[in-house]
This record gives structure tokens, sequence and C-alpha cells, in this order.
């Protein structure tokens, strides 16, 4: 893996051949030449005899395909990158694959945008079917001018658009610089990645894990599909608050008030909840009203979760409103009266619990309407009736809505799947048990901030359901399961057959279950398939499996799991990391990785979050062409984890402007000796001020290791590039005169000693860089040696401080303040810095004077003090200043 084992990370007295440097350096076009020699080359190329103890894996996050990368997935991603390229300097075999997450809703929005489609399953399939419209979003198309086509011409379309895009995806990767080994790859819809899911859900049903139930859940009306409590979106939303009197059974003429935003639910209200210790309604308790309008007679109960303080401090339950009503209808075990239908309107048969002519009049003047016609109706009817008090007050509530919809959720009844999750603590004893379990998991692992862990915590004690997996769309893994038919033709959802492992993965639509033959699909004593396919995180949370080969490739599987890292968003917790932690306790009764690194969000001017649905983002090619990746990953490598970070220009062109100088640096440093042979040799390195730069670059070494060890990149490079300034702003300038030696004044020892530590610097920052510069670093790297610097050792310190001897880093720095005092005299006088002094005194901090007459040589030769040179201490002195001193006749300037 490197050139030096990881102790002797500067060689022993090693000599290389002169390097060969070109005549203009340029960060131009390093990313094509460098990416064709690592492709070419196997630079990142996993290392299949490797040991787990000698593997570092990452789970890498598959980016959704669904149009274009932005800037927030090159800084997340770039601090994915460097901590693998550090890992393998660090003398790991690095598994570091890429995903596509292309199944999903965003696919198929973007399929139907951009193809100007729409699935319908009812079709058949057309195999010489060319969509209507190609390119573009197509966003002109309105939903009702797509054209209809079979659920198997949708998904190749699917299929057709994600490869577009994954290509487009890689290229950019690629250019970026991700180390990423493209041997290893998959698609969350392909079909390795079936067969990990289908075996998992399989293994789920068999452990009673996964189960199916009918049972009020959140549903868009708008994609016509359920969606989990991970999915929710919390947003303001205008409404009005209705004053409605329900009339005390048995007491003509007394009512109670409540307010509602949504009295179109009159009709499947069951109760009305207050608070038990609210004293206004403590004699209601126990007894019933008559709802207005419906005339349905309801049980007054009390419940904890019932508001005091919110409207009038009691409320209707209807099945259902919100996700309290589910809790009190489950809790308070009260009845099902539901009245919306999946299409977000009124279902259309009258329900049997409407006895009277004018609630059933009423009922029928709302069936088949929306919502918000059919509020119009009841309050309409409840303004006739006398029992609206007053007029509706506008208001604003917090409202669920799915994360890529537009419309308030609904919920309704539906049959659908579910993976026990810890979610139901309060109704089942291995629900506590598992959510106990699933903490326990949290703590275990290492979070990277550690502050982030609170939300993983936070997320799985607010859990109230399971995880609700199934999803009625059609580009997905399909939920492998048929159901037995009976006799009399009914579905017997309870009669759940499954296919045999190793005939994974199936598609229920059209692979027929064992014992069964074609023709028996939907018949009496037959069978019928699931229609449903996994929600997209029930794949996403096998990434660890499917990316290491589980059931396909068992020798890689033992290499590589559980993983080393799992990096990620802080906002996708709740649900990427949550869910992939539940599937690996649920499966293998542990963690799938030691270390999760969470990244921050990128923000706009506005200080606001750059997403795809706010429209503020900024796509990365342009800026990395613009800039240059390495100052782009610069500008991301500055953002510690777990931070929030502005998007800044002036950021990457800081970034550039230091490629920029390792290049001229190192140009500057490694030819010092001409064509004389390039010598590594720490024994060569005698004088003080060269001893002193390598204890501080020791120091570095040091410091950078312990800071990416503990997964702060910016530490790291925070320090590297601080003394790297230091480096070429002191000491080169310092040294370089008695590197150089043109006219043979010094000693051979002298030369030698600068012109090996120049080299074992420049070795050593080359390495420090690498991972977060990788193009100009491998530049550099090219002139002086074979090989790559990204599979070379990462810099040790203990070499750098046995070649350092006693060296004090202090007088790298006194010194440079030093000759900083002598050029400021000459750039006040408005004359050249290669003016001589005829002599001058210098005034230094008294515990500088010491450190400065060690390198008096170097000082004099670097200041061009052709006579005496004076150094006072001074106790009160804050910075080296001149007092005295007299310029010969000055150069002009140039």
């Amino acid at each position: 893996m490197s050139e030096a084992p990881l102790t002797a990370a500067v060689p022993e007295a090693e000599s290389l051949p002169a390097p060969q440097v070109p005549d203009k350096v340029s960060l131009d076009g390093l990313e094509e030449r460098w990416n064709a020699a690592w492709t070419q080359e196997g630079t990142y190329a996993f290392d299949r005899t490797a040991t787990r103890e000698q593997v570092y894996s990452v789970d890498t996050p598959p980016p959704t395909v669904s149009g274009s990368l932005h800037v927030g997935h090159v800084f997340s991603y770039t601090h994915t990158d460097i901590v693998a390229r550090y890992q393998r300097m660090r003398g790991k075999s690095v598994f570091y694959p890429m995903g596509w997450d292309d199944n999903g809703l965003p696919t198929e929005r973007r399929v139907q945008n951009y193809f100007g489609v729409r699935c319908d399953p009812s079709l058949p399939y057309d195999p010489d079917f060319t969509p209507p419209h190609v390119g573009g979003e197509g966003k002109s198309i309105k939903a009702a001018d797509q054209v209809p086509i079979s659920r198997k011409n949708f998904v190749e379309l699917c299929e057709r658009l994600t490869a577009e895009d994954e290509q487009q995806f890689e290229a950019l990767w690629r250019h970026l610089g991700l180390s990423v080994d493209w041997k290893h790859h998959y698609q969350t819809i392909g079909r390795d990645a079936q067969l990990v899911a289908q075996a998992a859900f399989l293994r789920n049903l068999a452990r009673g894990e996964a189960y199916q139930a009918q049972a009020p859940g959140l549903w868009d009306v708008t994609f016509q599909t359920a969606v989990a409590q991970a999915e929710l979106e919390a947003r303001d939303y205008p409404g009005f608050y209705h004053k409605v009197a329900f009339h005390k059974s048995g007491a003509p003429g007394d009512v109670v008030h409540i307010e509602t935003t949504r009295p179109e639910l009159l009709p499947a209200c069951v109760a009305l909840i207050a608070h038990p210790d609210d004293e206004r309604y403590q004699p209601l308790f126990g007894t019933t009203v008559t709802s207005p309008v419906f005339g349905v007679e309801l049980p007054v109960l009390a419940h904890p979760a019932a508001e005091m303080e919110k409207g009038a401090g009691i409320a209707m339950c209807c099945t259902f409103g919100d996700l309290t009503d589910v809790q009190w209808w489950r809790e308070l075990h009260l009845p099902t009266r539901s009245v919306l239908g999946r299409d977000g309107r009124i279902l259309r048969d009258t329900p049997d619990w409407l006895a009277t002519d004018q609630a059933r009049e009423t009922y029928a003047e709302m069936a088949g309407k929306t919502t918000f016609s059919a509020r119009k109706v009841v309050v309409d009817a409840l303004r006739a009736g006398g029992d609206l008090d007053g007029e509706p007050t506008p208001t604003q509530r917090k409202t669920n809505f799915f994360e890529k919809g537009d419309k308030p959720l609904e919920i309704v009844t539906s049959r659908q799947w579910y993976i026990r999750n810890g979610g139901r603590p309060h109704t089942e004893a291995n629900g506590r048990e598992l959510r106990e379990n699933l903490i326990a998991r949290g703590q275990e692992l290492d979070f990277h901030p550690d502050f982030m862990r609170v939300r993983y915590e936070n997320w799985v004690n607010g859990l109230n359901s399971d995880w609700l997996v199934s999803r009625q769309r059609f580009f997905g893994v399909p939920i492998p399961v048929w159901y037995a038919v009976r006799e009399d033709g009914e579905v017997d959802h309870d009669r759940v057959l499954t296919p045999d492992e190793a005939a994974l993965p199936v598609d229920p639509s059209t692979d027929v279950p064992g014992g069964y033959t074609e023709d028996q699909r939907g018949v009496a004593g037959g069978f019928v398939g699931e229609v449903d396919i996994m929600d997209t995180w029930a794949t996403s949370s096998l990434t660890p499996q499917i990316a290491g080969g589980w059931l396909r490739d068992p020798d890689l599987f033992e290499r590589v799991y559980p993983m080393d890292l799992r990096p990620q968003g802080q906002d996708i917790i709740r649900t990427w990391l949550f869910s992939t932690v539940v599937r690996a306790h649920l499966e293998f009764g542990g963690l799938p990785w030691k270390h999760a690194a969470i990244s921050g969000w990128i923000l706009d001017p506005d200080r606001k979050k750059m997403s795809k649905s706010k429209g503020n983002v900024v796509t990365p090619m342009g800026l990395l062409e613009e800039h240059g990746s390495d100052a782009v990953r610069y500008w991301a490598a500055s953002a510690r984890l777990g931070t929030d970070a502005a998007f800044e220009v002036g950021q990457m062109k800081i970034g550039r402007r230091l490629a920029i100088k390792i290049l001229n640096a190192s140009k500057f440093a490694l030819t010092m000796g001409g064509d004389e042979p390039l010598a590594l040799d720490p024994a060569a390195v005698t004088a003080p001020i060269d001893r002193a730069m390598l204890a501080g670059l020791a120091d570095v070494v040091e410091t950078a290791t312990a800071a990416l060890e503990a997964y702060d990149h910016t530490k790291a490079l925070e320090v590297s590039e601080t003394y790297f300034w230091t480096f070429c702003d002191d000491y080169l300038e310092l040294v370089k005169d008695r590197a150089y030696n043109r006219d043979g004044a010094q000693p051979a020892s002298e030369a030698a000693s600068a012109r090996a530590a120049l080299a074992i610097a420049v070795d050593t920052f080359l390495r420090l860089f690498a991972p977060v510069l990788p193009f100009a670093t491998e530049e550099v790297w090219h002139w002086y040696r074979t090989g790559s610097v990204h599979q070379a050792a990462w810099p040790a310190a203990a070499p750098l401080r046995a070649a350092a001897a006693d060296g004090d880093p202090a007088l790298i720095g006194a010194t440079g303040q030093a000759l900083a005092a002598l050029r400021k005299v000459k750039s006040e006088a408005k004359v050249s810095q290669r003016t001589t002094f005829a002599r001058a005194r210098l005034q230094l901090p008294v515990e500088s004077v010491a450190l400065v007459q060690q390198a008096l040589g170097d000082l004099r030769a670097a200041g061009r003090v052709r006579g005496d040179l004076e150094i006072l201490g001074l106790s009160a002195a804050e910075h080296a200043e001149v007092v005295e001193h007299q310029l010969d006749e000055p150069e002009p300037r140039r």
C-alpha cells in the first residue's frame, strides 16, 4: 500500500533523482490528467485479499438520481473522501463504493415531467412505445395531458433516465476527485439491491418483525400513497376556526362549544375529548352529547393529550383528522367512522350511522366532494341550524405534509405493511424492549460530532408507530408476497404466500408463487400478487448489506461488514441512519458501522438551507471548472462536521491560492540543488533553524493526525495550512541563500542541511494536504517520486522529531519576526528588498535573542545585512523592531 512503513514516513537517507519540474506550473488540466492516471493505475482499487482488520469500509450515501447534484453534495461528499484518503494513507485497504438511489417518488416525478407520461397499471405493455416528450423538465405538460402507459413501460423509462443521470453524476464525482473504487457500485433498484431488500423483508416476516395491518395512516392524496412518520414535514397552513355547538343529551337547549378547523369531518366524529384536570368539563365526563347537523350521540371523555389552553379546551375526535385523533381512537377504544377516501374526497356511500333524514341529505350533498367543498356544505348547514356561533375566524395552523408534497396529508384507513421499530412501546411489551435496544445501539455508535447523538435518541423516544414500509407507487422494489384467493373469489390477505430465498428477486405482478400456475392468477382458488412496492428507505436502510455483497458475495461481506463509517446529512438521522440501525439490529444483532460522520447544511447568502425544493441551489460543475476542484474541496474541508457553512466563493479563492502556492513553493524548495539528486536524509539536517523547522513540522503532524483520527478534518487542515504559510513566508525566505549556495560561500554541509530539510518538509506537506488537495499534491509528487502520493504512507511525527534533535520550533517565529522588521524598513523607505544594510540594530523580546542568534547567518543573508547586525534584548519589547540602521545605495525596485 505504501512506499515505507508508517513509522518511517520520512525515509532514512533516501536519495532520489533530480526533480523534473515543468518550466511553468499550473492547476489547469490537473483533474483530467490525474483522473485518467488513477483510473489506469487502479490507484483506489479495493484489495480483496485484505482481512477485515486491514480494511476501512465506507457506507457511502447513494445520491438520489433525480436531476442534478448540487453544491451541498460536493460539500458533504468531500468530507467523506478526506476520511477515505487519510485511512488509505494510514495503510488501510479502503472499501469506498458508490451507490445510486434511483427508486422512489423523485424518480417517478422526474420521468413524468421529462417524458410527458404517467403510469396506469391497468394498461398492457407496449414494446414499441415512444414517449411523446424527451428532454428538459416538461413542466409545461399538465398532468391531464400526460400520456398513460403500462407499469412496465413506465419502469423502463425510469431505468433509462436514471442511467443517463448516473453517468453525469459519475463524471462530476471523478472531476471532484472522489477516491471511489468505481468497480464497486450499485443501484437501489438493481438486481442486487432487490435481492437484499426482499430477502431481508422475508426474514423480518418470518421472525414476526414485518406484519400487515388495516389501520389509519398518513396519506398523500396527490401522489396516492401512504407516508411514513419519518417523511413528515410540518408547515404553516391557513385555515379558519369554527365555533360549533354540540347538544348535551337530556338537557334541551344546553350546549357545549368546540372550536375546529375541520367541520367537514363532523360526520366522522366519535367523541368529545377534554383534559381530565379541566374543571370546566369534569361534570361532562361520562355523559353524552349529540353532534349538530348529523345527530349522532357521542361520549364525552377525558384524555391527558387534550390541550386546555387551545381553543375551547375541548375537541372533537374524528376518524381521522390528525395524529392526535389516531392516538385517542386507539387508547380510548373508539369506533371507526371514516368518511374520507384515498382520493381526498368524501366517500360516496352514505354511512349507516347517520340515521336522520337531515343527516343523510347533508351527507349526500357532501359525497364525492373535496374537503374544501364539503366544508362549505357543512358550514352552511351549521349556520342554517343555528349551531355555528359567530363567523369563522382566520388562523395559521401547523399541518403535516409529505416532504415532497404540496397538499396537507389526510389520514385514511388502509391495509399496509409495517416493520417493527420500537414505535409502539405503550401497546406492546416487545415494542418497549425493541425501543430500549435501539437506544442502546445509538449509545454504542460513535457520532461525529457527538452532540448529534441526541437527535437520534429524541427521534427514537418520539416514535408513535411502527415503520410503514409499503408504498402505492410503481418504480421500486416489489414486496415479495402473494395472497391466496378463497373459493368465493375473495382475496385472503391472511394467507400470505412467500417465495424461497433462492428464487429472489421476484415481481409478484409477473412471477408466480410455488405450487401455482399463471392461469390461476386472480381466480377463485388461485392467487393474486402484492401490487405495492417498498418504501425507498426500506431499501436504502440496507446499503451496507447491498454494497458489501450480503447473500451475493459472502467473502466480500466478511471483509467489509460491519462497516467503519456512515457519512450522511443531519436531516436524515431519523430516516436513513435510524432505519439502517433497525435493520442491522434485527438481522445481525449489532450495529452496521462503528462511526457516523454527520455533515452540516450549506446555507445561501440569506442563511437559509440550500435544497432543490427551495430553488436556491448552486450546481457544482461550473464552480469546479472556474476555481478548480482542489479549491472547492478546500472550501468544503474548512467546515467541521455537524456545522452549517455558508456558500463562499471567497473561501474557494483562498483554497486556489493555497494549491498554487503548493506548486510554486515546492518547485522552489525542490530545485535548490539544481541537477543534483534530491536527498531526503534526516542525518544531513544539522543547522539549528532547519532542525527547528522540522520540530515544528513534527508538532503539526502529531496534531493533524490526532484531529483526523477524531474525524476533525478542519483542525487538521488549519494546523497544516498555518504552518505551511510559516514555512513559505519565514523559513523558505531565511534559508534560500544557504540552500542555493550559488557562490559556494557556505560550507557544503550547511547547504546540504537546508536542502534536506526543505525536501523532507515538502515531502511531508504533500502528504498532509493530499486528502484535501489531491490534484496539486499528486502533481508535485510526480516531479520527484514514482507511484501516487495517495498510496504513500501518512507522515509520522517520530522520524521528524529524531531529525529535529533539540530543535526549538520557536526559532522559526522569532527569526521570521526579525526578518519582517528588516524588510519593513525597506518597504517604508520605498526601496527594493535587494537593497543591503550597511549596518542595523535589532531590538527583540529578550526571550527571542538566544533563538535568533542561532540563525544569525541566515537572517543576515535573507535581510541583506552587509555590515554589522547587532541584536538587543528588551524585556518590555513585544515584537522585533529595527531601532537603528544604515542602508546602502538602493537598487531600483523591480
